[in-house]
């Protein structure tokens, strides 16, 4: 990553489709896991307690005290999520039948008030593996938590089952800056960019990290209680150094096995011997070594009071959307906070907040007519693709942030 990672939306967009009629993506491991009963169950949830990560009170709920010297966050949405049990997914996908459901309007209801762009930057909620991973001398222990970080990314999907997030439109953009964590992160409708401010171990390594995402699959979308399933594999690789690399298997629900959401993951060196073993439950806590004498390297944040009224959304994901007065007008117009529809659902205006998806999709489906009449291609205006055609920063937007800043910028009308 050396001191950057970048994430593509393309690899992190969850599609929903009921899991009894369609698979998401084919996944290389979904027959080769083991049959055996898992063992992660019989761990008790008090072991290895000094092993904690983090110090668990720092994960207290109030939320809404000055710590450290850092501004208070909201630890809660200004309405609650809206009823949908008036809305018949059946009757939907009924209607659209043969055509792209990419490209079908779903009711405002079955959104949640976050933009994908926004979930992007959610998959940092525990950056601190990272920062753990930069100070580990030894190659293999830095893949543990390279591994635990890939795993954590897929946590607070455990709880959004019922909701989907807005997609992005052509030029959104969303900016966030974490000094508790020590990151900066932007996203532009296609790529993402997150640096470190405070360390730059990852040069001085020079590990370059990439890993794929694995299938994801809503079960009982039609009717009954929904919930959300990963299975596949993940193979982390570093690009720079071929002396380590890891698997990790998310293992697919079984009728006889009531052991769900569990993963197994080995650390191996060049010739495939294992070095480190994972296992854990992807919402849960990972841990590290053998069932008998396990080490806790993460355990998820508990989730806040009354989330359930709240999508579902953890303590992280309740600021993403919020406004903080000190750069509120620092952001470029073009930031997800500005979009109309989705602040108009946060508060709980469904009716609204639909009158404006509908007529910022619209919006969208001109610029891409106008840009297609004339043959042209949108260009990103944050991001540049490389010379093994990946995208990367073009390095503009922090400078043109800072000197003139974004009030001037020349930008499409985008809601």
């Amino acid at each position: 990553m050396s001191n950057e990672s970048r994430l593509s939306i393309t690899d992190s967009l969850t599609e929903f489709y009921d899991a009894q009629e369609v698979l998401l993506s084919s996944s290389s491991s979904e027959n080769e896991v083991s049959d055996d009963d898992s063992y992660v169950s019989d761990i008790s949830d008090n072991i290895s307690e000094d092993n904690l990560s983090n110090d668990i009170e720092r994960q207290s709920l109030d939320g809404a005290s000055v710590v450290d010297g850092f501004a208070k966050h909201r630890t809660c949405l200004p309405a609650p999520c809206p009823n949908t049990s008036n809305i018949s997914l059946w009757n939907i996908l009924r209607n659209n039948i043969g055509k792209d459901l990419s490209k079908v309007s779903m009711p405002v209801q079955l959104n949640e008030p976050l933009n994908t762009l926004q979930r992007l930057c959610e998959e940092l909620e525990y950056s601190e593996l990272l920062d753990k991973a930069s100070q580990a001398q030894d190659p293999f222990e830095r893949m543990v938590y390279i591994a635990t970080f890939a795993v954590s990314a897929y946590a607070p999907s455990f709880y959004r089952a019922g909701s989907k997030p807005f997609n992005p439109v052509l030029g959104e953009t969303y900016e966030c800056i974490s000094e508790e964590r020590g990151f900066r992160f932007i996203a532009e409708q296609c790529v993402a960019w997150c640096s470190s401010l405070t360390n730059i171990v990852w040069c001085m390594f020079g590990d370059h990290y990439e890993w794929n995402k694995v299938t994801s699959c809503i079960h009982n979308i039609l009717s009954g209680q929904r919930w959300i399933e990963h299975y596949g594999e993940i193979i982390i690789k570093n690009t720079k150094n071929g002396n380590c690399h890891c698997k990790v298997t998310f293992i697919k629900a079984k009728y006889w096995n009531p052991n769900v959401h569990e993963i197994e993951g080995t650390v191996m060196d060049r010739d495939g011997k294992v070095v480190h073993r994972l296992f854990g439950k992807w919402h849960e806590s990972i841990f590290c070594g053998s069932p008998s004498s396990p080490m806790t390297i993460w355990r998820a944040n508990p989730m806040p009071k009354d989330s359930e009224l709240y999508y579902g959304f953890t303590k992280n994901a309740l600021q993403l959307n919020e406004f903080d007065p000190k750069t509120k007008s620092l952001l470029p117009c073009t930031d997800s906070r500005f979009r109309p529809d989705q602040r108009l659902l946060e508060e709980g205006n469904v009716e609204a907040a639909e009158a404006q998806k509908q007529r910022i999709e619209q919006l969208q489906r001109e610029r891409r007519r106008v840009l297609e009449e004339n043959s042209l291609e949108h260009q990103p205006r944050f991001f540049r693709k490389s010379s093994d055609d990946s995208w990367v920063t073009n390095g503009t937007y922090w400078q043109q942030r800072k000197d003139p800043g974004f009030s001037k910028m020349d930008c499409a009308v985008l809601w």
